[in-house]
This record gives structure tokens, sequence and C-alpha cells, in this order.
């Protein structure tokens, strides 16, 4: 069995305080024994006030955030896959990017935001992710961690099976899935989502996520979950935020697609004309 945490975080506009919260959430996390912590989305830094979240976007190499967290990942010898930064990139575009930090506070790998949101609500809210992100091109796999082969990705992507059948063919034992969702798409999809991407690719699911009323006046839906092979859900924090923890066993995985072979039985399908 291994342990984790993850971290139901309430992030706000000031990234120095949201710096503090993830590395007490790492010293907790190791003082809960766990082997590695797993942290939302937009962990350090949520402000619908464009002027002034624009004040506080850094390069990775710059970003005070970013350097708080490997710091206390070596510190406490932690493995973190912190969920993603808004992080500068050349063009003034910004990524939604998450890195996996390992335990001596190097830098094992980025991934950033594939599935970017643009949509027009009933309700009159507008979401252009594109008009200030830049989308990502690349799944990753990263081997070695505490959690076997760990396939990042972030929020919206849940929505797409085939990001999670790429990573899943690429040997993937623990699919992440750091988010930000609203209240009403949380209520409405995302445990089922959740569940039916652990049972398609046969294999853990981690879930970190923004919980509760924010300094910019969102609501996030909350219930960071952790759901196993089958589909079972193994840890729902709920509303309440801080660190939870979960005990995975990665030998569940082969079980579990033994008795259901579906990765083994899946064919080209040729488009349809």
């Amino acid at each position: 069995m291994t342990r984790i945490a993850l971290f139901q975080s309430n992030t706000g506009i000031d990234p120095q305080a949201n710096a503090k919260a993830l590395a007490d959430a790492i010293a907790e996390a190791a003082g809960g024994r766990a082997a590695m912590l797993f942290t939302p989305e937009m962990s350090g830094l949520l402000d619908r006030d464009s002027e002034r979240a624009s004040g506080n976007l850094r390069s990775e190499e710059d970003d005070p955030v970013l350097a708080a967290c490997r710091e206390a990942a070596r510190e406490h010898a932690m493995w973190l896959h912190l969920g993603s930064l808004a992080v500068l990139v050349e063009g003034g575009k910004v990524a939604n990017r998450g890195f996996v930090i390992d335990g001596t506070g190097n830098v094992r790998a980025r991934y950033d935001k594939i599935h970017l949101f643009d949509v027009d609500l009933p309700t009159g809210e507008s979401w252009r992710e594109s008009a200030v992100y830049q989308g990502g091109r690349d799944a990753v796999v990263v081997r070695d961690t505490p959690v076997g082969t760990l396939g990042p990705t972030i929020c919206y992507d849940l929505r797409f099976p085939a990001l999670f059948e790429r990573l899943s063919e690429a040997g993937a034992d623990v699919i992440s899935v750091p988010a930000a969702f609203t209240v009403p798409t949380g209520r409405a999809h995302w445990e089922v989502l959740l569940r039916a991407r652990a049972i398609e690719a046969g294999l853990f699911v981690v879930a970190a996520a923004q919980g509760g009323e924010h300094e910019d006046g969102r609501h996030t839906y909350g219930h960071s979950l952790v759901v196993d092979p089958w589909g079972e859900v193994l840890l729902d924090a709920g509303e309440e935020g801080g660190v939870h923890f979960a005990e995975i066993d990665l030998g569940r995985i082969a079980e579990v697609r033994s008795r259901v072979p579906a990765l083994k039985h899946r064919r080209p399908i040729a488009a349809i004309d």
C-alpha cells in the first residue's frame, strides 16, 4: 500500500499567502507519512480580476510559489504534483502548467494543459481560456515516482478520454486530475467522469480540487477524489479544505485488468466517410 495526500485548497489572490499554504500542506503531508502530495489546478493564484492578476504573473524561473514548493519538497523529502500554476511564456501568453517535483526539490516533469475551456453559458457567463492561455501539445508520463508511473492532466482534460487512453497505453499507473471545477458542473459531472476515466483506463485517478468561496468571488466544488481501477471511490474530501490522506494498492491494477481486459481488446477504428 502507498499512502498519498491531497490538498483541497481555497487559493486566493495573494501568491505569497498561497505559497505558505502549500508549504504548510507539504509539511503536513510529510508528517502524515504520505509518499506524495497532490495539489489542485491554479494552486498559486486564483483571481478573476485580469489586471490585478497580471501583476502577479511570473515566468517559471521567477515564480515564488514554485520556488517555495521546491524548497519545501526538499526540506521534507516529499514528492509533489503541483497541480498547476499560471506561468508567463513567450509571446505574451500564459501556460497553465503542472509540475512533478521529487523529494530533492528537482522538477522531474512539466505538463501544459492541452484542452482549453472556451464557452458561453446560458447564465451569461463567458469563459475564454484561449484568450490568455497557450495550450499544451504533448501528453506526459513520469516514471519511477512513489505512485509508479504518473500521467498528469489538468481539469478540462477530464472530458477528453482519448488523452487518458494515451496515458494508459504509455504505462501510467495513476492519472492525476488537478482541478477548479465550478459548483454546477461539479455536482453534475465531477464524480461520474472521474470514475469513468478510472474504469476505462484501468488505473487509479487522483483528483485534488479547489473548494469553497474564493477571494475573487468564485465558488469551486471541492470533493477531491481518489478512485481505484474498478471505479470505487477511496476518498471523497467533500467540502472540507486541507490535507486528506488515502491508501492505494498498485497491485489492484493488474487484478482489475485481468477481470476486464478491455485495454488488450482495443482495436483501431477506421474513420467514417
